[in-house]
């Protein structure tokens, strides 16, 4: 301990504070170097997330552990974006095999907000703390149970919280029960807003299925309001938002009505990044340990004094690109699905990296990210190789692109007979070189040139909207539950068995997604399947489907799961009861469901098309006829 507190402190007289292995090792020695602003518990994320479990299962609720980044079973989403999802079937009426209190720590990754990251609270990655009642107790305990872990564990005076709750419009009414509990609790009235669904309304997952209002909570930083109409949600950083409890209390329908329903559950998150940040007095979330030795690597680097709003954005997009490469699944960077989105963001941070002189950098900082994370997440050291080599590759592409883009630029200008840039030029060099509007400008600057910014933006929104819809959320899968994607469900299933009898046995799921219309299913195989393997599979799904072979779920441990040969990514899971689906004696594999009853149900399986997805995973598309 001293000889840490010694080396800390040496460096320290270099930099304003300067950290080394020490400090990641010695959470002691790097909690005196974070001064807190507030009189409360002075705690680190690992406490957090230590003290919210242990808070939960005092009041009988049971761990479940953090479901893979790339769902597994949920193809509503291309990512965990909360730790509802897995949950989806359960929230929808299922039994889980855990019991109707469920507590866990969830990794997610979000990239709707992506344009807003590096400010003080929005990141692509984080861990959300959750707590779940599924037809059990409702909002009074809910929000108890928040005020009491907020006030009692983490020590936040009640002054210091504001909360907002669903004002209320035509589909469903003011949320006056959830204000009334909030005062009983010694909440002022004036901290209490009533705002629009656009703030206080979750869901449906889909586009039908249970949703209801939620009460979000803030604490005070203190700051001055921006204005007279500042108010939590405000982005002005004065109130910072760290918790949400969800009341799933209606089922919207097709027509787009809201039905209250019979059953009622309970969904919460409190994200730890921001939850650390208020706890520690910080004014953002990347002045907290698990950002400050990537900040303070980067600024070695760059060998600025100062730390840069582009530092905040590499840390937290080589974060994020960090756990999907070694997630269960895992994608690397490619031109769809999950893939694009791990490109995207490893060229976000290369092109930020440029801005402050970074470059070879990659790599550095997902060792740093890897060392802070392995003891939560072991399976990123596991991964650590495959992680730090795709990422390598990756850098060494985008910057050839760059390099040629630059020439491009060049080839450009050589033809101009004005001074003038067109948007269309300018998003030539952003589409086909990864070329941002900011580094179009400071070229062209440099050149006495003026970009059409203006028709850049068109062009740009234009691309947006498309970036949306391929990254974005797809309204089907498991969340609708319809007819159709439960058959296709199961015969993912038949599926991914027939692959591992005619194929290789060790064939494993590397990504999935069910529409109504197909189903989509990766899985790791080095090369390209042959028409006689493809109608082979074929026939052997179809041979299944024809048996009539019943298809049961039964709950069990992962251990005995794993004895039975059941299917799955186990880990972290050790413990933990699971639901197994069985079709017949056929396929055993452990899944959230929902599934056909009988394989009689599902119809002819017919192969549409065998692809590359990417290096060392192929993708069939199929449908049932």
């Amino acid at each position: 301990m001293k000889l840490a507190k010694e080396r800390v402190k040496e460096k320290s007289k270099k930099t304003k504070i300067k950290f080394r292995d020490a400090v990641l090792e010695d959470i002691e020695t790097f909690k005196k170097l974070l001064p807190i602003r507030f009189n409360m518990r002075e705690m680190p994320a690992k406490e957090l997330k230590k003290e919210y479990i242990e808070f939960f299962n005092s009041k009988a609720h049971k761990t479940i552990s953090s479901a893979p980044i790339i769902p597994q079973n949920d193809p509503t989403v291309l990512f965990t974006t909360a730790g509802m999802h897995p949950l989806v079937p359960y929230l929808l009426g299922q039994e889980h095999p855990m019991g109707k209190r469920l507590v866990d720590v969830q990794k997610c990754i979000r990239t709707g907000d992506i344009d807003l990251v590096g400010d003080n609270s929005h990141l692509t990655f984080f861990e959300m703390l959750g707590n779940w009642s599924l037809n059990d107790y409702f909002k009074k305990e809910a929000i108890k149970y928040s005020f009491e872990f907020l006030t009692k564990v983490l020590g936040f005076s009640r002054d210091k919280i504001f909360v907002t709750v669903f004002e209320g419009d035509s589909d469903a009414p003011r949320d006056v029960e959830t204000a009334k509990v909030w005062e009983e609790l010694g909440i002022k009235k004036e901290n209490i807003y009533f705002l629009s669904k656009e703030d206080n309304w979750w869901g449906p997952a889909g586009e039908t299925g249970p949703c209801g209002p939620c009460t979000e909570m803030f604490i005070d930083t203190g700051k001055e309001k921006c204005s007279s109409d500042c108010k939590p949600g405000c982005r002005c950083g004065k109130y910072f938002e760290i918790w949400n409890d969800v009341f799933m209390e209606f089922n919207k329908q097709k027509a787009g009505s809201y039905k209250k329903m019979k059953i009622h559950n309970v969904d919460t998150g409190m994200g730890v990044e921001r939850t650390i940040a208020m706890l520690q007095g910080k004014n953002s979330v990347y002045e907290t340990e698990v950002f400050v030795p990537i900040i303070l690597k980067l600024k070695e680097l760059s060998k600025l004094k100062e730390i840069t709003k582009e530092m905040r954005i590499i840390a937290d997009h080589l974060k994020a690109a960090t756990f999907i490469l070694g997630d269960e699944i895992g994608a690397v960077p490619s031109n769809v699905g999950q893939g694009y989105v791990v490109r995207r963001l490893i060229r976000r941070a290369i092109v930020n990296a440029r801005e402050i002189n970074v470059k070879k950098f990659t790599p550095l900082i997902s060792e740093i990210i890897i060392k802070i994370y392995k003891d939560d997440y072991p399976l990123l050291n596991t991964k650590r190789e495959h992680i730090l080599k795709e990422l390598r590759l990756e850098e060494e592409r985008f910057n050839l692109t760059l390099e040629q883009g630059l020439k491009e630029f060049e080839k450009i200008i050589s033809k101009k007979k004005d001074n003038v840039i067109t948007g269309e030029e300018a998003f030539l060099l952003f589409q086909s070189y990864g070329f941002p509007i900011e580094l179009t400008l400071d070229l062209a600057k440099e050149k006495n040139l003026i970009v059409n910014k203006q028709e850049y933006e068109v062009k740009f929104k234009e691309h947006q909207e498309l970036s949306r819809q391929h990254i974005g959320t797809f309204k089907s899968g498991l969340a609708d539950n319809s007819e159709t994607t439960t058959k296709l469900h199961t015969a993912t299933h038949i599926l991914a068995q027939a692959l591992r009898e005619i194929l290789d046995k060790n064939i494993q799921q590397k990504g999935s997604n069910i529409t109504p219309e197909r189903l989509r299913f990766d899985f790791n195989f080095d090369r390209k399947m042959t028409n006689k393997e493809i109608k082979k599979v074929e026939d052997r799904v179809n041979e299944i489907i024809s048996e009539n072979l019943e298809v049961k779920r039964e709950e069990m441990t992962v251990e005995d799961a794993k004895k039975k040969g059941a299917q799955d990514v186990f880990e972290n899971k050790y413990g933990e009861k699971v639901s197994v689906y069985f079709v017949g004696d056929f396929s055993k594999e452990i899944c959230a469901g929902p599934h056909a009853t009988n394989t009689s149900e599902l119809g002819k399986f017919k192969i549409l098309k065998e692809e590359s997805s990417s290096a060392g995973v192929r993708r069939i598309k199929a449908v049932l006829e």
